[in-house]
């Protein structure tokens, strides 16, 4: 009995420690298996939102955030109709609404009417305190929170046009989830230099990463309270980016068209990059002859409808047997100069148009390379502006007509010369050729006619040059 009353505390400390392990194998069990739920469930979320975030860049990505006003909406909205369709997302911000809104197509935007700013500061003598309702756009677009799947917010003015495709591409080439404020300076180098080489000028028009875009929303009104000594709204923009560490990536499609009178020479040179935006339209020339401003840029869109990617893209090829130069402005214009010309010199911006403003100390210079136009009009290139485009499964076919032209010294076959028919492919370039950009190549045709002349583009082959010969 002795024996059997001593091993009972031992049995039951047997039965008490046992019971322990096992519900601490239990409690090990149960924690590991959450702990391992608690790793493969994000993992799972996370591989699914890296596959959405590996979809390609489309228009549904995007956000347009686009400055007026209620007094000049009116006057600017068909500017803004050209481009804006029923996929794209945004809001054009106004300090009030217009009187009357006759608006209910799909291709017009919603109006926003932005904030109050009264609180803010603004001390420059001579500018205007819009400037800081425009700068808020930035803010206010990020603040609607209606928009989902946002990639990129895309900043203008009511008289910029983008061209939504091409952003759509020339974005693809960036990451979204980092810090991107992507835009370019002006044509003038006045205002580049007054402003910054490192500012997006905002009437071109400007992108934001939406990663970038969400962190600045959060600072952006501490911000600006610094700048009220400023000018513009784009130099708000650029001074709380520039404090959050993060500089500009240049993109040369952007044009501010900070110039005055002819911009032929700006469009006709266009760099090697997609064509984003054109800014000023109503403030230089019609860019077609004998058009209205708003003709001549429903023209231009003509061409964009059919192959957005090559619009404007220089092409520029040798005729042999004429010993001619031709310089193809896909869908704008096709230049025909009578001798042989080297390329770099070709390449090179005419000066057709004037300085912004005529009286300051740069007038004149400009933040790329130009050569003057020759007094004599006759020794000028002949030049063919876009008539029409049409396509087929094969090929995109686009006419030129010439230009009057009335020179002594032109040679039979250009003043027979009536029509120039260029045929190429539809551009698609893919993100490796967005990032290492080739021109591409022409060929002239052999014609029938003296009053036709027929351009093929194409790629250039691999060690092909483009010379004269």
């Amino acid at each position: 009995m002795k024996s059997l009353l001593k091993t009972k505390p031992f049995t039951k400390l047997i039965t008490v420690s046992s019971s322990f392990c096992a519900i601490s194998l239990f409690m090990f069990i149960a924690i590991l298996y959450f702990t391992l739920s608690e790793i493969v469930i994000p993992n799972v979320r996370s591989s699914s939102t890296q596959a959405a975030e590996s979809d390609p860049t489309d228009v549904n990505h995007l956000v347009f955030g686009i400055a007026s006003t209620g007094k000049s909406w009116p006057k600017r909205k068909d500017y803004v109709k050209l481009w804006w369709n029923k996929n794209i997302k945004g809001c054009v911000f106004v300090d009030n609404l217009p009187p009357e809104q006759n608006d209910s197509d799909d291709f017009a935007p919603p109006l926003c009417v932005s904030e109050d700013t009264s609180k803010f500061l603004y001390t420059y003598k001579r500018g205007l305190r819009s400037a800081i309702r425009v700068a808020r756009v930035v803010k206010e677009i990020v603040g609607l929170n209606n928009h989902s799947n946002v990639r990129w917010y895309v900043f203008g003015d009511d008289d910029t046009v983008f061209f939504p495709e091409n952003l759509v591409k020339t974005l693809s080439k960036y990451d979204h989830r980092l810090w991107y404020y992507v835009g370019a300076y002006s044509e003038n180098y006045e205002g580049s230099y007054a402003f910054g080489f490192g500012m997006a000028f905002g009437g071109g028009g400007f992108a934001i990463s939406a990663s970038l875009a969400n962190v600045l929303y959060e600072v952006f009104d501490s911000c600006i309270e610094r700048y009220s000594h400023l000018y513009g709204s784009d130099a708000r923009v650029f001074s709380c980016i520039s404090e959050l560490g993060v500089g500009l990536t240049y993109e040369p499609g952007f044009h501010q068209v900070d110039l005055s009178g002819n911009i032929f020479g700006l469009l006709a040179a266009h760099p090697l990059s997609l064509l984003l935006s054109l800014h000023h339209l109503d403030l230089v020339e019609p860019i077609f002859p004998q058009m209205t401003t708003s003709k001549s840029v429903q023209h231009l869109f003509e061409a964009a409808s059919v192959d957005s990617q090559r619009i404007l893209q220089r092409t520029v090829c040798y005729d042999k047997q004429s010993s001619r130069t031709i310089s193809v402005s896909w869908g704008y214009a096709v230049q025909i100069f009578q001798n042989n010309e080297l390329l770099p010199d070709i390449l090179r911006v005419q000066e057709t148009f004037k300085p912004w403003r005529k009286n300051l100390p740069y007038a004149g210079i400009y933040t790329f390379s130009t050569t003057r136009i020759h007094p004599d009009p006759c020794e000028r290139p002949a030049i063919f502006y876009l008539n029409n485009v049409s396509s087929d499964k094969d090929s995109i076919i686009s006419n030129y007509t010439k230009s009057f032209r009335d020179c002594s010294n032109d040679t039979i076959s250009l003043k027979n010369l009536e029509v120039v028919k260029v045929v190429a492919k539809k551009l698609e370039l893919d993100t490796k050729q967005l990032q290492s950009p080739r021109r591409q190549c022409c060929d002239v045709l052999q014609s029938n006619s003296g009053q036709v002349m027929e351009i093929s583009i194409r790629e250039c082959k691999y060690e092909e040059l483009i010379y004269m010969h």
